[in-house]
């Protein structure tokens, strides 16, 4: 009797849909597409993110317009990232005791009133680089909290088998929002200073109306009665350990963020040492988007042709063999092919680790684990690029090129020969229906 219970329970959890109330059902799932919550929820977010590089691109040409001073520039981008870093854990801990759904809105809103304010400061010509660092502070903030908040939500409104394709979706909005973004951001600029920032309230204000139809399932069970914050993180941080998938796999990203974080500054300083011109510098990091683009786009297909542990190892060689070759890079447009090459099994692998660790993880805990993820990444993608300038000040760049490339390739022998992820676990495919029978 208890087998059969067991069984009923594992089929209506692989072969489950979201219904009209959001709640999950037995029977195959609706084509993602026609997911209304994962839609507005999407779409919502997408507006958000290009504002938000918009006008994280248009804040040091403000601040370089009004204050001239390029160190000032660089505190008030530092601030973003400084105070992602430093809510990181707590927004996470905070995610799994409020509700996911007024975090998220009150994210958006409070993004639209710190644009709202920033643009009457520079319509009437009263803008200061404390309002600038404020508002920064603001944005980092809210992205700290949003990001573990609609992480946790995700395969709460996302059949399971559907969550790996939902996951690649996202990764294909982010880069596209940032690619649409940066390049949106300097030419708003130049219609008008405060332009930028307008179009960052208007898309924050887009995205607080589709959040406001998003219907999250009630979780359960419910949240646990509010404890202490510290312990709650202190929870977060052990279970990420304690897991093995989640810790080797955190781990591995976080070192491969640091070396091509590092890698990626070494190329840009000796692109510009070689003489290479700006124009072509900018389409080498475009490139890098639109290979982040294309890779999102096919990683659903390449998740489901693949072992989890060919599409992890896989990016790890691939970006060994990849990364000496910009030694013999002799133009912008060739190192944007390379850097397109670098970007495209990523999100493969990314998809993966991300749909295993979300569906591994209980719900009461989905917030903490993304808080915590998102900590190692952060701090390895900022001390990356310092790791990168201390190499490019010490050696030359093909030898500071070479070394990361020494520190990727000694990580994949490592990820190579990991019996953990050699038995990383394979998920089931969606079995989707036609959408005629929906």
């Amino acid at each position: 009797m208890t087998t059969e219970k067991t069984t009923e329970k594992t089929t209506e959890k692989t072969a489950g849909r979201i219904d009209e109330t959001g709640a999950k059902t037995a029977g195959p799932a609706a084509p993602l597409s026609r997911n209304r919550d994962y839609r507005l929820l999407w779409g919502g977010r997408a507006a958000s993110e290009l504002g938000v590089s918009a006008a994280t691109i248009a804040f040091p040409l403000l601040v370089l317009a009004v204050t001239g001073s390029a160190a000032t520039s660089g505190l008030v981008l530092g601030t973003i990232a400084a105070a992602q870093l430093l809510a990181g854990l707590p927004a996470g801990a905070l995610a799994d005791r409020w509700d996911r759904k007024t975090i998220m809105l009150g994210c958006e809103a409070a993004q639209a009133i710190a644009a709202a304010s920033l643009v009457a400061a520079v319509y009437w010509n009263v803008v200061s680089v404390v309002h600038l660092v404020a508002v920064a502070a603001v944005i980092g903030v809210c992205s700290a909290l949003f990001e573990p908040a609609e992480d946790a939500s995700l395969p709460n409104i996302v059949p399971d088998e559907q969550l790996p394709t939902a996951v690649a979706m996202n990764s294909a909005r982010s880069n596209l929002g940032h690619l649409v973004g940066t390049a949106a951001g300097g030419f708003l600029f130049a219609v008008g200073r405060f332009v930028p920032f307008a179009v960052d309230l208007l898309t924050h204000l887009t995205t607080l109306v589709t959040l406001a139809f998003v219907r999250l399932p009630r979780r359960q069970p419910p949240p646990a009665p509010v404890g202490h914050l510290g312990q709650e993180i202190v929870s977060g941080l052990r279970w990420v350990w304690r897991h093995p998938h989640v810790r080797v796999t955190a781990i591995c990203a976080m070192v491969l963020n640091l070396f091509f974080s590092a890698f990626y500054l070494v190329v840009i300083v000796l692109a510009q040492a070689r003489g290479v011109p700006s124009g072509q510098i900018g389409v080498m990091a475009a490139m890098l988007g639109v290979g982040g683009i294309v890779g999102a786009l096919a990683a659903p297909s390449l998740q489901r042709r693949l072992t989890p542990y060919m599409s992890i190892a896989g990016v790890f060689w691939a970006l060994t063999l990849l990364t000496p070759v910009a030694v013999f890079a002799g133009n912008g447009y060739v190192m944007g092919v390379l850097f397109f090459a670098m970007a495209l099994l990523p999100p493969t692998a990314n998809t993966t680790i991300i749909t295993e660790q979300l569906l591994l993880t209980p719900d009461e805990l989905r917030g903490r684990l993304s808080g915590v993820l998102g900590i190692l990444t952060g701090a390895a993608g900022a001390v990356g690029p310092a790791l990168g300038g201390v190499l490019t000040e010490v050696v030359s760049g093909s030898a500071a090129v070479l070394v990361c490339a020494a520190g990727i390739a000694t990580v994949t022998v490592l990820v190579t020969v990991n019996s953990t992820l050699r038995r990383f676990p394979r998920r089931p495919a969606a079995q989707e229906v036609p959408a005629e029978s929906v």
